[in-house]
C-alpha cells in the first residue's frame, strides 16, 4: 500500500508539472468528430476553475435524426488528444469510430476536464488525512443537475439511466463508483477502472448504504501490477456488493495480470468495458 501511495503522490506532482509546461510540440490526434464546447463551466462551491467540456459525436450524427446513448468521462485532457494528454491518450475517438465501422453501434461521449491541481478535490467524495480532497459530491451534483441537462438540451441523447454511463480511472474510477451508486436513476452503467478504493475507508459504509441497488451495471477493472492492495481492494468491494444483494449478473470484475496504473492499460480496457455495459456482441 505504501508503494502505491508513493506512486500516487508522484503522479499527482507530475500531472501538476506537466500541465504547467507547454504542449506546443505535441501533435493533435483528436478525430474530426471531437470538439470542445464554447461554453465552459465554473462549478459553484467546488473551485473557481473554468472547466472545458469535450464532446465526441458519432460519425453518422449529422446524417441522421437518431438519438444516442451518452457516456460521461473524467480527465478529458487524456481521452481524445495526445496534444493535451499527460502520459498518452485513451484514444476514445479512434476506438469508438472503429466500433461504429464494425458494428454500427454509436455513442456520444462527454469528457469533463479535470481541474489540474484541484483534481483530488474534484474526484474524491471523502477526505484523506494525507492528501485532502473531499469535494466529489459537489462535482457529481454538477454532472447530474447542470451538465447532463445541458447536454440533453443541446444534443440528440437517450436520456434514460439505462442509456447513460459514467466511466473513469483511478480517482476517476472512485468518483464514477460513487456517482453510480448515489444516483442510479441518472447513471445506469458504471465503468470504474483501477479504482482508488484505498483513498478512504468511508467507501465501505457508503457501499453498504447504497450498494444494494439493482438499477445499475457495474464493471470493475484492475491490473495486478498497480500496487500492493489495488487488486484485493477491488475483489473485496465486489464481495461486499454481492453480500448486500447487488445482483451478480450486474457486476463484472476484469483483472489483467500484467496491467499497470496508466493510460495504456485503460485504453486497452475501454472497449471491453463499453461492450459489456451496453451488451454489444
Amino acid at each position: 500500500m505504501k508503494k502505491f501511495i508513493s506512486f500516487f503522490a508522484f503522479i499527482c506532482l507530475s500531472i501538476t508539472l506537466a500541465f504547467a509546461q507547454s504542449n506546443s510540440e505535441k501533435k493533435s490526434t483528436a478525430a474530426i468528430n471531437v470538439s470542445i464546447l464554447k461554453k465552459e463551466f465554473v462549478i459553484p462551491d467546488l473551485n473557481t476553475i473554468s472547466h472545458k467540456i469535450w464532446v465526441y459525436l458519432p460519425p453518422n450524427y449529422a446524417k441522421t435524426s437518431k438519438k444516442y446513448p451518452v457516456i460521461y468521462m473524467h480527465d478529458a485532457q487524456n481521452l481524445f488528444d495526445n496534444k493535451t494528454s499527460f502520459l498518452g491518450e485513451w484514444q476514445v475517438d479512434e476506438t469508438l469510430n472503429k466500433l461504429f465501422k464494425k458494428t454500427g453501434k454509436s455513442f456520444i461521449v462527454v469528457g469533463i476536464e479535470n481541474g489540474g491541481t484541484e483534481r483530488i478535490n474534484e474526484y474524491t467524495p471523502w477526505k484523506n488525512k494525507k492528501y485532502g480532497g473531499g469535494k466529489g459530491a459537489i462535482y457529481i451534483n454538477f454532472i447530474v443537475n447542470t451538465l447532463k441537462p445541458y447536454i440533453d438540451a443541446h444534443y440528440r441523447t437517450k436520456k434514460q439511466a439505462k442509456q447513460t454511463a459514467l466511466i473513469g480511472s483511478s480517482l476517476g474510477g472512485l468518483i464514477s463508483y460513487y456517482g453510480g451508486l448515489k444516483y442510479p436513476n441518472t447513471f445506469g452503467k458504471i465503468g470504474a477502472l483501477s479504482t482508488s478504493f484505498w483513498f478512504s475507508n468511508k467507501v465501505i459504509d457508503f457501499t453498504k448504504k447504497y450498494g444494494n441497488t439493482s438499477k445499475i451495471k457495474l464493471c470493475l477493472y484492475v491490473g495486478s501490477k498497480e500496487g500492493d492492495t489495488m487488486e484485493s481492494d477491488t475483489k473485496n468491494m465486489k464481495n461486499l456488493l454481492l453480500a448486500i444483494d447487488f445482483p451478480t449478473k450486474n457486476i463484472k470484475v476484469s483483472i489483467n495480470p500484467e496491467g499497470k496504473h496508466n493510460e495504456t492499460a485503460w485504453k486497452n480496457e475501454l472497449l471491453k468495458t463499453i461492450d459489456w455495459l451496453f451488451n454489444i456482441p
